[in-house]
């Protein structure tokens, strides 16, 4: 069928592209703010930095979802795989505020352009070969937990190439003055996710067919992406069911700033310094990623046991809320069985949001149909990534201690709330030509298999 994969090749490719979209990434979490302050950049500089990240990702978020819909999922894809490898040249190599400043901006453009065309991709794929009946979880949830294992693995080995660099000859040393310093062991993970970029941009140009599209012109492009952007926003105020699942997405923001707010500061007051941690910090978030893969894999035997994936999302959202105000409760408290505690509270949060993630966007997707799929990812995103600028914002003026934390553990269970009392398949009305159904159980047969990710 014009080279179109079948599904299990599809979804082979689909997990290899978040393989390889995501492990860059993972491999900036450990040395990037360090790198950027051994480059002499102030904390008040690194979190400019950081917020030109946040806002270019933010402002393009929608147009971006609205050009992958008009243009094609590929090259879209593609340009997000080309500014991310010029956003980690500049930072692994930039010495300048300006150079480091455009690489952070680079790297939110790389974010935005990404939000959403392979799982498009993925699900375009499915509908073609096997029709709006196909299994979607699974793919879904593959996708989620290779992205979560590729985050967890980048965490560690950019945390610990740095620190391999030292050990014997001290190769960083050498590294850093045959370089004339602009090469510091805190680049090489960079550098390593810039090798691997390219990489992603050759197999997404190769390995991803889509079926073929009315020729595009730059004045079609640019008129169409208002209209489908403008459609993507309408549709969560139409459909129930999206609505929940954008909602769902702003309480999982809020959840996951708060986390990553308090929790290095937390790790410092538990070990008693901020060196040793940080690096208890890298170790969590390492756990965090994997408990999500976990939870990701999960979410098919979950909507199974439930009985549905509405049902899956509230126990997975409820589960989440219910770590997030387990690491409240645990706040202002010292020892071993506090710290056990709230470490079981941090594992729940990732956990629980792995599983209810595939779940959420499979629903969703019986609802959007192909011309609008990437935006609605895009709208998805952004109510994610505005929730946790406003709540990371509010979280940062209250009182150390418990507070804060249940400020996230009470969006994410207002959440779970959301999910409460319906019926598999009643989620809301379907948007106009979307596949009809909604889940497993729903007449007539939606989703033959209730496997996941």
């Amino acid at each position: 069928m014009n080279g179109i994969p079948e599904p299990s090749a599809a979804r082979r490719r689909y997990v290899t592209v978040c393989v390889l979209f995501w492990l860059p990434i993972g491999l900036t979490i450990a040395p990037l703010i360090l790198l950027l302050t051994e480059r002499g950049m102030t904390l008040a500089a690194v979190a400019g930095c950081f917020a030109a990240h946040s806002l270019t990702a933010a402002a393009l978020e929608l147009p971006t979802g609205g050009l992958s819909d008009v243009l094609g999922r590929r090259a879209v894809l593609a340009a997000a795989g080309v500014a991310n490898l010029a956003a980690l040249l500049l930072v692994a190599l930039g010495t300048a505020p300006w150079q480091l400043g455009l690489g952070m901006a680079l790297m939110g453009a790389g974010r935005a352009l990404s939000s959403g065309p392979a799982e498009a991709w993925y699900v375009d794929t499915v509908h073609a070969r096997s029709g709006p009946g196909a299994d979607l979880r699974t793919g879904l949830a593959r996708g989620a937990s290779a992205t979560s294992a590729a985050l967890a693995g980048g965490t560690l080995l950019g945390g610990a190439l740095p620190w391999l660099l030292g050990l014997g000859p001290d190769l960083g040393d050498r590294l850093s003055g045959a370089t004339s310093g602009r090469v510091l062991p805190l680049s090489v993970p960079l550098l390593l996710g810039a090798a691997v970029v390219v990489g992603f941009v050759l197999y997404a140009l190769t390995a991803l067919p889509e079926p073929p599209r009315p020729p595009a012109t730059l004045r079609g492009v640019l008129r169409g992406i208002p209209a489908t952007v403008g459609s993507g926003l309408r549709l969560g105020g139409r459909d129930a069911l999206v609505r929940r699942v954008l909602l769902s997405a702003a309480g999982a923001g809020s959840a996951l700033a708060v986390v990553e707010l308090l929790t290095p500061g937390r790790t410092a007051a538990l070990t008693g310094a901020p060196e040793s941690g940080a690096v208890l910090f890298a170790l969590l978030a390492c756990a965090g990623f994997a408990c999500s893969a976990v939870g990701s894999h999960l979410a098919p035997l979950a909507a199974r046991l439930a009985g549905g994936g509405e049902r899956a999302v509230l126990i997975g959202l409820g589960a989440a809320a219910g770590g997030l105000l387990l690491l409240g409760a645990t706040a202002a408290a010292g020892g071993v069985g506090p710290a056990v505690l709230a470490a079981t509270g941090f594992g729940l949060v990732y956990l629980g949001r792995g599983a209810a993630g595939p779940n959420e966007n499979e629903l969703m997707h019986r609802r959007v149909g192909a011309s609008g799929r990437a935006t609605a990812l895009s709208v998805q995103s952004l109510a994610l990534q505005l929730s946790a600028a406003l709540t990371g914002s509010v979280a940062s003026l209250l009182p150390p201690g418990p507070l804060p934390w249940l400020l996230g553990g009470a969006a994410l269970l207002a959440a779970a709330l959301l999910w409460s009392g319906l019926r598999p398949g009643r989620g809301g009305r379907r948007s106009p030509g979307a596949p009809s159904g909604g889940d497993r159980r729903t007449p007539p047969r939606v989703d033959a298999r209730s496997a996941g990710e």
